[in-house]
């Protein structure tokens, strides 16, 4: 094998690493726009309805049902915070890990709306 026949391959190779790194790059810097929390969240409100919200945004603050929420499933593959205010503040929050649920202390007020960590 020659020298001359050695270079090319390699400047090959580098640019195709290159060009491998740069897609790694640009891929990972984009899947936080849209991304959700796979699988679902399911809670059960005060009135004994039973809803369950499908992969939602991993961002932001998600309002549970006006009645409140006595018992939250974390069915995603990301933790969840539950509180007691309808814009994600306050004190007295529940963590909930994936995969995970919790039920309301008897007497407590319900749980209003909960955000993601991420």
């Amino acid at each position: 094998m020659s020298v001359t026949a050695t270079v090319p391959r390699r400047r090959r190779r580098l640019a195709i690493a290159a060009g491998v790194s740069l897609l790694a790059l640009a891929a990972t810097g984009c899947s936080g726009l849209g991304r959700t929390a796979v699988g679902p969240v399911t809670y059960t409100t005060e009135r004994e309805a039973v809803i369950q919200v499908n992969s939602p945004s991993v961002r932001g603050c998600h309002r549970i049902a006006p009645a409140g929420a006595h018992e939250v499933e974390n069915g995603t593959l990301v933790d969840v915070i539950l509180y007691r205010t309808r814009d994600c503040t306050g004190g007295g929050t529940t963590y909930v890990p994936t995969r995970f649920s919790d039920v309301t202390a008897p007497g407590s007020g319900p749980w209003r709306s909960y955000s993601f960590v991420h």
